[in-house]
């Protein structure tokens, strides 16, 4: 337990900072998921001969989103800036893949 009112501050202000970052970290990842989602998603079209204009679309959206969030995180260090490149390295060779460039 804390022994002086600054300290009593300090936890507080730990506990909302914790609580705010976990909840940025929960949405980064879920950005990041809904690319591969999406990407699985044009995979399956090009398949099954589907709709691929709109699943690519979805992807590229789906994409710049998460970069925006992967950005903003790296740069606010929630998480390290050079994990946040190479996450956006990685979901680009995932896009890539799918789409039969790499």
């Amino acid at each position: 337990m804390p022994n002086s009112a600054s300290a009593e501050k300090r936890l507080r202000q730990n506990h909302s900072r914790r609580d705010a970052n976990r909840a940025t970290r929960s949405k980064l990842r879920t950005y990041i998921r809904r690319v591969q989602e999406a990407t699985e998603a044009y995979e399956a079209a090009l398949a099954e001969n589907g709709d691929t204009d709109a699943a690519l679309a979805t992807v590229n959206e789906a994409y710049r989103d998460a970069q925006i969030k992967i950005d903003k995180a790296g740069a606010k260090s929630l998480i390290h800036k050079n994990k946040a490149a190479r996450t956006k390295s990685r979901l680009q060779k995932m896009i890539k893949k799918a789409k039969g460039i790499a």
